[in-house]
């Protein structure tokens, strides 16, 4: 798959088309969205009793003064208050048993958000933008609430409510109060729709900054060493304050054209009220209307236009989780760059055999890192990578597998390409100490354990006695349990790699891939490891990548690569017989050690 394909995020669906794409979470819902749409209704009928009860109960009160034998109307009074009270209660109802629906299709879309996340390639990972990414999932399932707050809770009920006023006032009255009305209602839903569309721009740059802003302060945060060891705190503050001022102006911009939206519909609303209460006190006085009338159409309106105050916001916020809806979306249609084969098969192990065939591979199509690299490591041999810096050493490792695809070449396992079996099986059969060890902001506890899903006190503190780790957890006062902070910056890293060490040990593997795997360590506690981790390979098949070549020199075969090709291959005593890059890397590597032995002071000088 070509980098662009990766790096082109998909175009904005239609409003549409991202609603298409949520109604399927709800479907398994589908019987709770009939039963909440059944309390919507009987709400809103409720609601429309109440005006018409008012009316009854005023018109009764007319003539109260002069009729001394006058009732009070107990009956209407209490179906007053029942239908107040119905209007609540089909409300709760109708909530309680939709918010089931809201938060297991919240749920859903979230979990499979993350699912596909960790499912996408390395390279969409060293790619991303971590707060901007993170704020984008944090948006798009807040937009599932939204979308059922406001459209199932808000707007259908209103329309519901506005149809049946409608019905109402034409059947009951003149037509000039239904037309009053439709007018109203059909130049404050165009004025709210045509203003809110050209606010959307405003709102979106908005939330693009907030998404910038966000960024750079998690980036910041994240490299806060970085940020001391060079003393730019100032700077990062002024970048920090740019990005606030230009979210701050994007922000006043947004509640300018806010403040003329909600100006615009309560100039729309006054004059239809106006026209409304005109037109009945009109025909109360000409004796077509009674009082109670008068009552009921105020009732009406006031029903009617205090939940269309609210429209601007709720269209507005509709079209927002809309486009926060199709961000998290456009995440979930992120092609895969390395992606099963249909109905691919696990990994079949016969001996763990690895085998490298003229393989060719580049991250970037303009610089090659492996140029047709061929070797193989028998089952149960260690075989060793040694090279400058660039030259292709680490990638075999992610090659292996399988963060990214040969683009030339097969990588095979017991004669299985590794393209061709299931990532889960493939992976299960590889273990690695890598040359940056990222811990998770857990206990030591759980770092070790996480190589294994349940595995015992006893087999993490077996796996740490066994990468010389255990006489530092029990120095330290809560022992296992001692968290290691973000990414394992509380311990040093020696330690984060024998954490490393480890868990790699706990997963006991059948193929294990040391990637610089002591570098990190004091040449004591290197030698301690470095014989720790020879027993651990014994039987097992073994790739070896280091710099230090005094780590390699009982392997089985060492490859030397340089530029991307294999220059020399051999044991380590062929190798300097043949006075070759690998005698010269050797000799260079001694004389060093030579030096840093020599200019080192003795115990003496140092007490």
């Amino acid at each position: 798959m070509r980098r662009s394909e990766l790096s082109t995020p998909p175009a904005q669906r239609r409003d549409g088309e991202t609603l298409a794409k949520l109604l399927p979470y709800f479907w398994r819902y589908r019987w709770r969205v009939g039963l909440a749409l059944a309390f919507m209704v009987g709400a809103k009928l409720a609601n429309v009793g109440v005006p018409l009860l008012l009316k009854r109960l005023v018109d009764g009160l007319e003539g109260a003064a002069a009729n001394p034998a006058f009732v009070i109307p107990l009956g209407l009074l209490l179906a007053y208050g029942g239908l107040r009270l119905c209007t609540s209660l089909f409300t709760e109802l109708r909530e309680l048993v939709f918010a089931k629906a809201t938060e297991g299709a919240a749920r859903q879309v979230s979990l499979q958000v993350f699912r596909h996340l960790h499912d996408l390639s390395l390279r969409f990972h060293l790619e991303r933008q971590t707060g901007g990414m993170t704020r984008d999932i944090e948006r798009g399932t807040r937009a599932v609430h939204a979308l059922i707050s406001y459209s199932l809770y808000s707007i259908v009920p209103t329309l519901i409510e506005v149809a049946l006023v409608l019905t109402l006032l034409a059947t009951q009255f003149d037509a000039a109060f239904a037309w009053i009305t439709g007018a109203a209602l059909a130049l404050y839903i165009v004025y709210t729709i045509s203003v809110t569309e050209w606010r959307t721009q405003f709102r979106r740059q908005l939330n693009e900054l907030d998404s910038a802003t966000h960024t750079q302060a998690i980036d910041s945060l994240l490299n806060y060493e970085t940020v001391k060891y060079f003393g730019q705190e100032d700077f990062e503050a002024r970048r920090y304050d740019g990005a606030l001022e230009k979210l701050r102006r994007a922000q006043l911009k947004s509640q300018t054209t806010l403040s003329l939206l909600n100006t615009g519909q309560q100039a729309i609303i006054a004059i239809a009220l106006v026209a409304m209460l005109w037109r009945a006190t009109e025909g109360v006085a000409a004796g077509r209307l009674s009082l109670g009338d008068l009552v009921m159409i105020n009732a009406f309106m006031i029903q009617l236009y205090i939940p269309l105050n609210f429209l601007g916001v709720l269209y507005r916020e509709i079209k927002q989780s809309l486009t926060d809806l199709d961000k998290m979306f456009a995440l979930l249609e992120r092609p895969r760059e390395v992606a099963d084969a249909p109905d691919a098969p696990a990994l079949q192990l016969r001996g763990a055999s690895v085998r490298f065939e003229d393989v060719h591979f580049a991250y970037d199509p303009a610089r090659p890192v492996l140029k047709g690299v061929s070797f193989e490591i028998p089952a149960g041999q260690k075989l060793a990578v040694v090279g400058p810096s660039g030259s292709g050493k680490s990638t075999l490792a992610r090659l292996l597998f399988r963060f990214y695809d040969v683009q030339g070449g097969r990588v095979l396992i017991d004669g299985q390409d590794v393209r061709a079996v299931s990532q889960h099986s493939l992976r299960a059969a590889l273990g690695i100490v890598p040359q940056d060890s990222v811990l998770f902001n857990d206990t030591l506890a759980y770092n070790i354990g996480y190589a294994k899903e349940g595995a015992s006190e006893a087999e993490i503190e077996a796996a740490a006695r066994a990468a010389q780790l255990h006489g530092f957890v029990a120095s330290t006062p809560l022992g296992y349990a001692t968290r290691v902070g973000e990414r394992g910056l509380k311990l040093s890293g020696g330690e984060k790699q024998r954490v490393a060490i480890a868990r790699t040990l706990l997963k006991d593997p059948p193929i294990l891939i040391f990637d610089e795997a002591t570098s990190a360590l004091d040449s004591h506690n290197e030698r301690a490891i470095q014989a720790q981790l020879d027993a651990v390979g014994r039987n097992k098949t073994v790739l070896m990548i280091a710099h230090r070549l005094s780590t390699v020199v009982d392997a089985d075969q060492i490859l030397v690569l340089e530029a991307g090709r294999v220059v020399e291959r051999g044991r380590h005593a062929e190798l300097l017989a043949a006075g070759g890059a690998y005698a010269r890397m050797w000799a260079l590597q001694a004389h060093e050690q030579h030096t840093e032995r020599n200019s080192a002071p003795d115990g003496n000088q140092v007490a």
